[in-house]
Formats: C-alpha cells, sequence, structure tokens
C-alpha cells in the first residue's frame, strides 16, 4: 500500500484546507503506533471499558437447520452495542494524544454517534454528531442517547438527509475548525489516512475470531460473513485472513428493494469507479458521475460507495459481494431472533440473510462465522412498523 492505496483505490483526494488536517493526522498515528504505552492503553480499553474479547458463539440450532457448522462473533455484546466502539475508542486516544478538545462524527443508524459520544463523555471531550434527517426519524432512540451522553446532534437536510449528506456535513464542519477539532470517522471510507486508521482499530474482530478458533478447534474459519456499508466491520474482520487462501471473504450489501429497482445501496454490485468524500473508489452514479440516491432500510448501510480496500478485494477476487434485500434482511431478523435467542442489528441481519441464501455450499464439517455488528433494539420498532406489528 503506497499512501494510502489499494491498488488503484484509496488515495487523498481532499481540499487543500484539510491537507494540513490530514498530514497532521498521519504523523500523530504513525508516532502513536510506535508507541507502546498508546497500543497499552487501547487494549486496557477495549478489555475493561468495551467489554472485549467478544464472545464467539455456536449457534446450534442455526447449525442444524442450515447444515453447516454456524458460529456468530457477538459484536453486539461489546459496550454500546455494536462494533463502532472499538475504533471510536482508538481514534478518540489518538484525538486526547493531538491535543484535541472537540470531536465530530457522522452517523447512520446512530451507532457510530453513540460510541463517539460515549468516548467523548469518558475522555470530557466536546462532541458534535450530524445525522441525516431522515436518519434521525428512523433511529429516534439513538438520537436521544446521544443527547443524553452530552453530544449535541445536528440534523441534516441537504441531499437525501441521510448517511452520504452526514459524511459531507462533518466533513465541512471539520474544515471550518481544524485547529481544535477532531473527525472520527466511523468507517473505512474518505482520504488517507482514514481507511488504514479505522481497519487498524478494528481488525481486533478478526484477530479474536482467528486466535479462538485456533485455540478451541485448531483450524480456521471456512468462511467469514459480514455486513458491507462503508465497511469497517466487514474489514476488521476479514484483514487478518486475507492472506489465508482458504478462508472465503464474503461480504452482504444493501440490496434495497432490489438492485434492478434502482432502490439499493449495493454499490460493488451496481457501482462504478469515481471520487467522493476524499477517496477513489466505487460508488453508486448517475450517467454524468454524479452520485445518485441510495436507499436501505437499514440507516447503517445506505452509503452510496465501498471503502477502498473493499473495492480491491472485490477486484482481485479475493472477497465475494452479494446483494441482500430489505425482505431478506428482515426475515434473517426475525429468524435469527427465534432460533438464537438473539435480535440482531438489521445491518447484521443482511449478513445473516446471505448466508441462509447460500448455506448449500457448505458441507456439515465446515465452520462459518457470521459478524453480528450489532444489536438490535434500534431496530425493533421499524421493523414491527414494516411488518404491522406497530402502528
Amino acid at each position: 500500500m503506497s499512501k494510502g492505496r489499494f491498488g488503484e483505490y484509496g488515495g487523498q483526494y481532499a481540499a487543500e484546507t484539510l491537507m494540513f488536517a490530514l498530514t497532521e493526522l498521519e504523523n500523530a498515528y504513525r508516532e502513536a503506533q510506535a508507541d507502546p504505552t498508546f497500543d497499552l492503553e487501547f487494549k486496557t480499553l477495549l478489555r475493561e471499558y468495551a467489554g472485549r474479547p467478544s464472545l464467539l458463539y455456536r449457534a446450534e440450532r442455526m447449525s442444524a437447520d442450515l447444515g453447516t457448522q454456524v458460529f456468530l462473533k457477538r459484536e453486539d455484546l461489546n459496550h454500546t452495542g455494536a462494533h463502532k466502539i472499538n475504533n471510536v475508542l482508538g481514534q478518540v486516544l489518538l484525538a486526547r494524544r493531538m491535543g484535541k478538545k472537540r470531536v465530530i462524527a457522522e452517523t447512520g443508524a446512530g451507532q457510530h454517534g453513540v460510541a463517539t459520544a460515549t468516548a467523548a463523555a469518558l475522555f470530557g471531550l466536546s462532541c458534535d454528531v450530524f445525522m441525516g434527517e431522515e436518519d434521525t426519524r428512523r433511529q429516534a432512540l439513538n438520537v436521544y442517547r446521544m443527547e443524553l451522553l452530552g453530544a449535541k446532534v445536528h440534523p441534516v437536510t441537504t441531499g437525501t438527509a441521510t448517511l452520504k449528506d452526514a459524511t459531507s456535513e462533518a466533513l465541512r464542519e471539520w474544515s471550518r475548525r481544524v485547529s481544535d477539532t477532531y473527525y472520527v470517522v466511523g468507517s473505512v471510507v474518505g482520504p488517507h489516512p482514514y481507511p488504514e486508521i479505522v481497519r487498524d482499530f478494528q481488525r481486533v474482530i478478526g484477530d479474536e475470531i482467528r486466535a479462538e478458533m485456533l485455540e478451541k478447534y485448531n483450524r480456521l474459519p471456512t468462511a467469514l460473513f459480514a455486513c458491507v456499508g462503508g465497511g469497517s466491520n466487514a474489514i476488521g474482520t476479514f484483514y487478518p485472513f486475507i492472506e489465508d487462501a482458504s478462508v472465503r471473504l464474503i461480504g452482504a450489501e444493501a440490496g434495497g428493494e432490489g438492485v434492478d429497482t434502482g432502490r439499493h445501496a449495493a454499490s460493488l454490485t451496481g457501482g462504478t469507479i469515481g471520487v467522493f468524500h476524499g477517496m477513489k473508489s466505487i460508488f453508486l452514479q448517475d450517467d454524468e458521475g454524479q452520485i445518485a440516491p441510495v436507499y436501505s432500510i437499514s440507516a447503517g448501510l445506505d452509503y452510496p460507495g465501498i471503502g477502498p480496500e473493499h473495492a480491491y478485494l472485490h477486484k482481485t477476487g479475493r472477497g465475494e459481494y452479494y446483494a441482500v434485500t430489505d425482505e431478506e434482511a428482515i426475515d434473517a431478523f426475525e429468524y435469527l431472533s427465534r432460533m438464537e435467542g438473539i435480535i440482531p442489528a438489521i445491518e447484521s441481519a443482511h449478513a445473516v440473510a446471505l448466508l441462509r441464501k447460500m448455506h448449500a455450499e457448505f458441507k456439515p464439517e465446515d465452520m462459518v462465522v457470521v459478524t453480528l455488528s450489532g444489536r438490535g433494539d434500534k431496530d425493533v420498532e421499524a421493523i414491527g412498523r414494516y411488518r404491522g406489528q406497530i402502528v
């Protein structure tokens, strides 16, 4: 990787006003990487505050039903209820190291915003979160959680009023106040060094899967499944296994109402190469290269692009990516709830749905891991309304 490049993807396409801040960030991160005390403090927070390692649970009833051995990586058990806390603790530690007094973040489903507000409260920092107005309605509970933690939530009304627009507004805000503000990016997207930083803080997911599989079963998994929006929980799951050719890396994109309808957020399935939010990657665009509106029942997956490392894994064939529709994800949301007594985030349900679609490809002795990126408390009301059970 050269200057944030993954093959032709990645890079640093940023306004001149942000180049100094990005250079400052990269230098601070390189210093932190070389400092054993930073690594120790990060790992201590993961263990004593976030509650890691998260459990790798053998799903007995799912295994019997699907005809292969299914394991669930329980990121939903982390403090704040999702994988987002892993990355946020690392970045807020970095912000404190850099002397920043304020953190900002974008959020879709609200889990990254909640995690950022949580870490800001822990370290006594000011916190502002930008969230699409449409998402503030879909995820009102998480808006209240952020405010309860002391953050100010800014509804973004431009564009489609979803994650894309919240990210754009956060970048604009950062450019206005780079001197005292640290932008906590929530996924493996944006200009270099963010895709690398977020991946490095999230790789704990895959590192733990690898260690536990070897310790308990003396083997690596056959396949790894994870949902993919920008792609942080997926790259965290996949990254430690990229060199292990025997392990399939399988990502579930948000197929919305169906890729053929145009109402979806499946970038790798239906996108083209472009530059947006500081990176070169695969985006959903119109014929003139403008970023297209996207849709998913999942607020955390309705981003019009994909992290550059995922784009590279897709192009090289190392990663497999498939679209999962809203209806398939909701069926999987209900399936996992009734089969294992675990209510997953609707984002994570996309990965469960994809395994259900592909289970015939696996033998009874195979071991398949699905990363549950978060818990589904935030989604129960929305799914209930979708099913007509809640008015």
